[in-house]
Parts: structure tokens; C-alpha cells; sequence
């Protein structure tokens, strides 16, 4: 207030006290204030003629905040210089807080405060005044605009926006280590005194931690501290403004400061000896024993890594860390034998993963422990030979087809036999299993469109003990049956040059199969079994399902041979495995030097230079019409010659075979007709002999029929028993023969190959003396009148 009194006594002393209208462009004046109080003069308005006196305008009042007396605040005054004090000039006021905060009286001009301000809600007020004449209504003065600017006083403690703080620092830090920054804010005016000067202290937390009193930086106060001794901190800090002097005001908060972990402390086991009991029914695989060594870090820093030393039973065992608790977790490598080894010992040593180099001073991060296995004889269960069982059927295969074998042992020492049965649960009836033996076989037809896996378990049971079980998983895998063959993919022909050399591929092949060939099937190409013996060409199989076609001579002649034709077998890898037999056709034609191919034509094999190709057409066509002939000329004489000689062969009454080596001109068929031995009831009449010359021919008398035939009807009765049960016999018709003739018969031999005599010179009538047996015979060889008339 006295420097702004000071000011208004100095205006005063410069001006005489005169009006300055802001709105007009004449000279200045000197314009009057009052200089102990705040004052508004208001321009007077004059003719333009005349001259102008110009107020001088305050543009700021001040007000004190937080006022609390019992009339309202003074805080300035309005005056115009044509206010002549007769009340004829009413001063106005509008803007912030006009009426409501600020109220004017309209005669004097003076402005109050009605009630109190707060700095920290409104630092300023922005208003405008105006003078008018009570009559006319009408401004005496351009309006006016000025502020009324709240003063500060110290009402407003610092406040700590971001607290209550949370922050960490190592341990065993060093004096000094930065641990956060706090800043506490003060609501009062920063330009004004020392009302929003903080400083900051600490009021709990000593002698652990300082705080820097003009920027809020804490630091630690104390070496090494331990986080395993005490891990939390609470440090209040103080904020006091007034620069901390005596009557500042104070506002605090909380550092929560946390000691974070570093690996200053190595593992430890509690004990130097563990002692573990472990069945010898125990899994391989499985945990059968824990142990812990005691690191007092945390985290990363605190875990541990377990290792078995090499040594005395360390082998069937394993140790792993849990990696949730730190517990050393042994387990089994190797099946347990109560029978063969009843205790292991072995070492095992823990050891820190994350080392800090800082503490390397320290020690050796590590310790060792013993461990100590006794194995307990169990009843155990049989156990299978594999985890699980892979198996593969295809689904044309018929019904109690064996397709693989579960196996499962008792291992104790007085082994029991082993039955095996299908699980319930699985409910898979396409299968079954012996229970004995442990094969699995087909129970009914599959189909591997409709199932292509089947998944069911095999359980195995001790006969001494049916309730040790023990369960596998099989997993049988229908396969499709492979139905076509593979075939040569084109080109069926090829070609090779006369000048070929051996070895040289000539074409290279591949196959195609109708059948959806799963993924790596495989061809494979060879010669067949005829073609390998012909050292023409050879297949050489690639075994990446192509093959090349090599030759296997030097050079080849199209004179000698224009095509050659090689069956090529090919086989595919499924099941069943499918082959064929491709024929591939070989043309050789005529090359240059280089392999190309100039001719393959047959003309220019086999007709001289200048042949035409009509000429070459004609001499084919002749060399065919001879080849018809010679085949139609043999024809004819085969067909003549079976007509000929072979009339008798449609007589299926006759088993007799026919032959033409004789005698000269003896046809014994003629001559002994085995169908009078069959029924000799029945005689041809006028049968002419063809075994006599024909001027001698005569012809048979007419006999009464032999009546008795016994003794031949049982001959052949007799020859008919014999063929029957011979074991030597074929299978077969045969010709067997039923004549008297020969060894042991009376008469000898009856055939004329022998005969010195012709029949003209002999007498028959001796034949009626020999018996009835040769009756029929004395009647055919008889005399007889020759009578012409009866010749056919």
C-alpha cells in the first residue's frame, strides 16, 4: 500500500489534476488524482473546440484475500472531472464479480468487496466503469476497463500431489545411491514473499536415508544394507514453505522404500545326509525323492541348480529343479531290482545360476550333500515291454488275423504267469487278444474309409496276484490297399542312334499309379526276367521313381534289326505291392556325330539308292500273296490226310489206337474187331477182308451165333477188376486189350505178319476142332462159296 501511495503522490505532483480522454487526439493534460486511495478519474467529454483535460486511468486495484472484518473491503473509487458533486453523474460498474463480489456506489464511485476472496480460486478480477448522466441516461465517458488483483497471504500448506511414494534401491548400496525424488506444491502466489518457498526434511527414517532440502532427492544414508535383516523402509518426509522459517505452514508424506535382492549369499543344505525309501516298483521317469538347499536371496538371485556327482549309484538316478520351489527332485533312470541292488549311495551338489561379481570375495556359491536310497521289495505289477504299441492292419484283411503281440513280465523274483485282457472302457470290438499268448487279432471286417485309427488299452494281470495290473496304450492304424499297378508315364517309344556307345542313357522314364498314393511312394524299374539275359539295353533305376534307359552294345544296325522291344517291370511300395510289365519300344535310326537324329524310315534300311516308295509297296505285297499260298497249300493237305486216316477216330464205341507200321497193307483193325468181344451176338454181314489179296477174297459164311461166352464174359470181367484197383493206373482213359493172342493162348499168335503162306494156301476147317473158344473164328475162315451176287 505505501508504494502504491508513493506512486499516486508522484502523478499528482507531475499533473495538475486535468481529465485525459482517451478517445480524442488533442494534447494532453494534466489530470488530478487522489493519492492516498485507489481512484478510477473518468475522461470528461468536450466540444471539440475546446481543450481537453484527460484523467489519468488506474488499471489496477488490489484487494487483500481471505478478509475477514465485519464491513465490507475498500477497494477503490471512481471519479469523473464532470462530476461536479451536485449528483448529476451516476457511475456504473460491470464485469467479473460486479454486483455479486464487487458493489460501486453510484454518487461517489467508491468500490467494495462484499465478501471474501481466495487468491487460489480467482487471482484476479477483470471489470469496466462507466459514467452517465442521471438525466439523459446517456455516457458522459467511453467505458472503462481496470482489474482488481487479489493479494496474497501465506493461507495455502505444501501438498505432495504424487505421495504416498513407493520406490527400491539395492541392498548393500553405497552411502549416497539414489533412491527417488519427491516435490511438494504450495497453492500460494510464488511471486509474492516467501509463501510458496518449500524446504524439505525428514522426519522418520534417519539415520537410513537423507533427503536434499531444496530439490526432494533421497539418498541412502547407510552402508550395506542387508535385505535379509530388514527388507522395508517407511520415511516421512516433511514440506514447510515460509523457507522453513518459525509460522511457515508444513505438509508430509510416506516413502515406502523397498531393499531389492542381490546374490550375496550362496545355497546351503540344513543337513549334510538324506535319507530316501524308494519301491522297487517305482516308474522310470518318476520322483521318488525331494531335497532343498536354503539360498536366503529371492528370485532369479535365489535359484538353484542341482547336479549329481559322479559316483556310486549316481547313474540310475536324476536330479531336477522345481523351479517353483527350488527343491532338488530325484528321479529315476533305470528300473530298481530289490533282487540285484538294495542300497545307492551318491553326492549331490547345489550351486547358484545368476553369480554377482561383487560378491565372488565371498565364497565359493555352491554346497554338497549326501544322499542316501534304500530299495524296498515290492509285489509289483507285470510291466510291458514298450510304453506303447504301434500296429498296422489293412482293412481287406479277413477276420482272426493276427497283426502284432503285447508282451508283459513279472519281474519279482518268483515270477507268476501273465494274463491280458481287452480294457472295458475302450469298447472296441473290431479287436481281440489271447489272453495268453497277448496277440491281437482282427474281430471283424474294417474299413478304413470309416475308421482309419483305432486307440484301446491292454491290461496285464499276475495270476498269483490278479489285482497287480498294469494298463498300455495300442494305437492300430488301418492302411489302404493299394489296387493298380504302376505304368510308364509317356512316351512309350524311343529311339537310339546306330552309333551308340555303351552306357548311354537314351531315355529317361518315370511312372504314374491310378492308386492315391500316399506321401513317399516309391517306384522302382528293372528289366524282366527274359529281357536281362539280352545284352541289348539295360534299366538303370535312379531311386528317386525315375530311370534311365542305357544301352549295352557299341552301336546297333537298322539292317539287322529296326525295333527292339523292352519289358521294363515296375513295382510300387504300398501294400499290396503292385508291379507291371511295360513294353517299351526302341526304333534305331541313323545319327549324325552328334546324337541327332536324321532317319528312322524303313526304306532307307532296306532299298538301295534311287528305290522308290511304290516299288518297295509292291515287293511287300508279292512276299505276302506267297506266304497265303504256302499256308493255304498246308492247310489242304493236313485236312486231307486227317480225313484219310483218321475215319475211325469219331467211333467213340472203339478204343483201339491206329497205326501204319504194320505190314504190308495189313490193317489189324479190320482183321480183329474187339466188338465182337463185347457182344458177339452182333456180326457184320458181308464184311469184305482187307487183310488178303483181292483176287483170293472170299466172303464170310453164315454161322449161327456162338451161345456160349461165358469164359470170355468173365475174361473181360476179370481185366475190368484188375484196371480198376491197379494204384499205378493213370487217371486217364487208355487202350487195354482183351485178346486171346499171344503168350500163353493155345494157338499162338493168329496174326499174319508172320505167316509164310497167303490165306489162299491155308486151311481154316481145322479151327472148328480147337473148342468153343475159337468157334467164331472156324465160322469167319471157313470154306465158303464165292456168290457174286452178294459182293457190295
Amino acid at each position: 500500500m505505501l508504494t502504491r501511495n508513493c506512486l499516486s503522490l508522484l502523478l499528482w505532483v507531475l499533473f495538475d489534476g486535468g481529465l485525459l480522454t482517451p478517445l480524442h487526439t488533442q494534447p494532453q493534460e494534466i489530470l488530478e488524482a487522489e493519492p492516498r486511495e485507489n481512484v478510477v478519474p473518468v475522461p470528461e467529454r468536450r466540444s471539440s473546440a475546446q481543450r481537453v483535460k484527460r484523467g489519468w486511468v488506474w488499471n489496477q486495484f488490489f484487494v487483500l484475500e481471505e478478509y475477514m472484518g465485519s464491513e465490507p473491503q475498500y477497494v477503490g473509487k471512481l471519479h469523473s472531472d464532470l462530476d461536479k458533486g451536485v449528483g448529476t453523474v451516476k457511475y456504473t460498474l460491470s464485469g467479473d464479480g460486479a454486483g455479486t463480489v464487487f458493489t460501486i456506489d453510484e454518487t461517489t464511485g467508491d468500490i467494495h468487496a462484499i465478501r471474501s476472496l481466495d487468491r487460489e480460486e480467482k487471482p484476479f478480477y477483470t471489470l469496466r466503469a462507466q459514467a452517465v448522466d442521471v438525466d439523459t441516461k446517456k455516457p458522459l465517458e467511453p467505458e472503462s476497463e481496470f482489474i482488481i488483483k487479489v493479494q496474497d497471504i501465506n493461507d495455502n500448506e505444501p501438498k505432495f500431489l504424487d505421495g504416498p511414494y513407493v520406490a527400491s534401491v539395492p541392498e548393500m548400496s553405497p552411502v549416497g545411491a539414489y533412491v527417488l525424488q519427491v516435490k511438494a506444491t504450495d497453492a500460494d502466489d510464488p511471486t509474492y514473499g516467501n509463501s510458496a518457498r518449500v524446504v524439505y526434511s525428514i522426519l522418520q527414517g534417519q539415520p537410513y536415508f537423507s533427503i536434499d532440502p531444496k530439490t526432494g532427492v533421497i539418498r541412502t544414508a547407510l552402508p550395506n544394507m542387508d535385505r535379509e535383516v530388514k527388507e522395508q523402509y517407511q520415511v516421512l518426509i516433511q514440506a514447510k514453505d515460509m523457507g522453513g522459517q518459525l509460522g511457515g505452514l508444513a505438509g508430509t508424506t510416506t516413502v515406502n522404500i523397498t531393499l531389492t535382492d542381490v546374490n550375496d549369499n550362496p545355497p546351503r543344505f540344513p543337513k549334510s545326509i538324506f535319507h530316501l525309501k524308494v519301491p522297487e516298483t517305482s516308474h522310470v521317469g518318476s520322483a521318488i525323492g525331494r531335497i532343498r538347499a536354503v539360498d536366503p536371496d529371492f528370485g532369479k538371485n535365489a535359484e538353484i541348480e542341482y547336479n549329481i556327482v559322479p559316483g556310486d549309484g549316481g547313474n540310475l538316478f536324476d536330479i531336477t529343479t522345481d523351479e517353483y520351489t527350488q527343491e532338488g527332485v530325484i528321479k529315476l533312470k533305470k528300473p530298481l531290482d530289490f533282487e540285484t541292488k538294495k542300497a545307492y549311495t551318491f553326492k549331490v551338489e547345489a550351486s547358484n545360476l545368476h553369480l554377482d561379481h561383487r560378491f565372488h570375495s565371498v565364497g565359493p556359491f555352491k554346497d554338497t550333500a549326501t544322499v542316501k536310497i534304500n530299495v524296498l521289495d515290492m509285489d509289483e505289477p507285470p510291466v510291458f515291454s514298450k510304453p506303447m504299441y504301434t500296429m498296422e492292419v489293412y482293412e481287406d484283411t479277413p477276420v482272426g488275423t493276427i497283426i502284432g503281440a503285447v508282451t508283459a513280465q513279472d519281474l519279482d523274483a518268483g515270477s507268476s504267469s501273465v494274463r491280458y485282457f481287452m480294457d472295458w472302457k475302450s469298447d472296441v470290438d473290431y479287436f481281440k487278444i489271447d489272453t495268453t499268448e497277448g496277440t491281437i487279432a482282427t474281430n471283424e471286417l474294417l474299413d478304413r474309409e470309416s475308421t482309419a485309427q483305432y486307440n484301446f488299452s491292454i491290461i496285464a494281470s499276475k495270476v498269483s496276484n490278479p489285482l497287480l495290473t498294469s494298463k498300455v496304450n495300442v494305437i492300430i492304424n488301418v492302411l489302404d490297399v493299394n489296387e493298380f499297378p504302376p505304368e510308364i508315364s509317356v512316351p512309350y517309344e524311343t529311339s537310339v542312334c546306330e552309333n551308340a556307345k555303351p552306357g548311354q542313357v537314351i531315355q529317361t522314364i518315370t511312372a504314374a499309379d491310378k492308386d492315391l498314393s500316399p506321401a513317399g511312394q516309391r517306384f522302382s524299374f528293372k528289366l524282366s526276367s527274359e529281357a536281362s539275359n539280352k545284352p541289348n539295353f539295360t534299366v538303370h533305376d535312379y531311386r528317386n521313381n525315375t530311370a534311365g534307359i542305357e544301352t549295352r552294345r557299341n552301336g546297333y544296325s537298322r539292317r539287322q534289326q529296326e525295333l527292339y522291344f523292352l519289358p521294363v517291370v515296375i513295382e510300387d511300395s504300398s501294400y499290396p505291392v503292385q508291379s507291371s510289365t511295360n513294353t517299351l519300344t526302341i526304333r534305331v535310326c541313323r545319327c549324325d556325330s552328334e546324337g541327332t537324329i536324321q532317319s528312322c524310315n524303313v526304306e532307307a534300311i532296306f532299298l538301295p539308292v534311287g528305290l522308290s516308295t511304290g516299288a518297295l509297296i509292291a515287293i511287300l505285297l508279292c512276299i505276302v500273296i506267297l506266304l497265303v499260298i504256302v499256308v493255304l497249300y498246308v492247310a489242304l493237305r493236313r485236312q486231307k490226310k486227317k480225313d484219310t486216316l483218321m475215319t475211325s477216330k469219331e467211333d467213340i464205341r472203339d478204343n483201339v489206337i491206329h497205326y501204319d507200321d504194320e505190314g504190308g497193307g495189313e490193317e489189324d483193325t479190320q482183321a480183329f474187331d474187339i466188338g465182337a468181344l463185347r457182344n458177339p451176338k452182333v456180326i457184320e454181314d458181308n464184311k469184305i477182308r482187307r487183310d488178303i489179296k483181292p483176287e483170293t477174297l472170299r466172303f464170310t459164311r453164315h454161322r449161327p451165333p456162338a451161345e456160349d461166352n461165358t469164359d470170355i464174359r468173365d475174361f473181360i470181367n476179370q481185366r475190368l477188376k484188375e484196371n480198376d484197383i491197379d494204384p499205378s493206373a493213370p487217371p486217364y482213359d487208355s487202350l487195354a486189350t482183351y485178346a486171346y493172342e499171344g503168350n500163353g493162348s493155345v494157338a499162338e499168335s493168329l496174326s499174319s505178319i508172320d505167316s509164310l503162306t497167303t490165306e489162299a494156301d491155308q486151311d481154316y476147317d481145322y479151327l472148328s476142332d480147337w473148342g468153343p473158344r475159337f468157334k467164331i473164328l472156324a465160322d469167319m475162315f471157313g470154306e465158303e462159296s464165292y456168290n457174286p451176287d452178294k459182293v457190295t
